[in-house]
């Protein structure tokens, strides 16, 4: 568990994917991730009932009969020799998280903006680490929602398993 640095030089805060909920009010999913240190602090990202499924299948390592959307580009990557280094939680503007994922192919550095669930997603079929940076972290939306969280899971109970 390498310490990395944001563009600010403050060290990022290494985080795992934690579960995925369902939201059945609003038909969205929510990622959610704690510190990979041990911590309890969560950070939930709400998206979209596809992408909290691609995540939900790569947290089970569920194998599809045909490679979905993540599983191509991984496949890309794989093909044309780019690993994928890992991902960063960049950015939140009006509760809209941003990331970027940082790719290495023949030592060249390369970064690609992206929806967090897609690079939530990719991050966990290539077994790269995921990062938040310390801004981010402390604007994280959630802070207060843990109650709410085990309320929405206790009300799922009986359904259908995220």
């Amino acid at each position: 568990m390498g310490e990395q640095t944001s563009h600010s030089a403050e060290p990022l805060i290494e985080l795992i994917v934690n579960r995925v909920v369902e939201d059945s009010n609003t038909d969205t999913r929510i990622i959610v991730l704690t510190r990979n240190n041990g911590e309890a602090e969560t950070f939930m990202v709400w998206v979209g009932s596809a992408e909290g499924e691609s995540i939900r299948r790569a947290l089970d390592t569920a194998v599809t009969p045909r490679p979905m959307s993540h599983d191509l580009i991984k496949s890309f990557g794989e093909h044309f020799g780019i690993k994928t280094e890992r991902i960063v939680l960049t950015d939140v503007k009006s509760s809209t998280y941003y990331a970027t994922v940082y790719l290495e192919n023949k030592g060249v550095a390369r970064t690609i903006d992206a929806r967090p669930s897609d690079a939530i997603a990719l991050a966990l079929r290539c077994h790269a680490p995921i990062y938040v940076t310390q801004d981010v972290w402390r604007r994280r939306s959630g802070q207060n929602l843990d109650a709410w969280l085990t309320k929405l899971e206790t009300k799922n109970i009986g359904t259908q398993e995220v």
